[in-house]
């Protein structure tokens, strides 16, 4: 019984890593595109970027819209395109 109370230590996230600003908020950060999909609907084309994140100790990853994301993290994709413009050289 003891033992359900007693909390399981490589579950333990020491509060030292963890940054929470003031208004108890911490940030996601993007560590790179993985993959790009751009799904046919009636009318248009939907360009979607498969991202990889981390916050704190865990990664995910997650389909986000490719414009809102070259708008806000703009420097994961100039590594991108040097590598494609370099495939193509080849």
């Amino acid at each position: 019984m003891l033992r359900k109370c007693i909390g399981d230590p490589c579950r333990i996230t020491p509060t030292e890593d963890v940054h929470v600003t003031e208004d108890l908020t911490y940030e996601e950060v993007p560590i790179a595109i993985l993959d790009r999909q751009v799904k046919k609907l009636r009318n248009k084309e939907v360009a979607s970027v498969k991202v990889l994140w981390r916050n704190q100790q865990v990664e995910e990853v997650t389909w986000e819209a490719e414009e809102a994301m070259k708008f806000k993290y703009p420097h994961l994709f100039h590594s991108e395109e040097k590598g494609q413009s370099a495939k193509l050289r080849q």
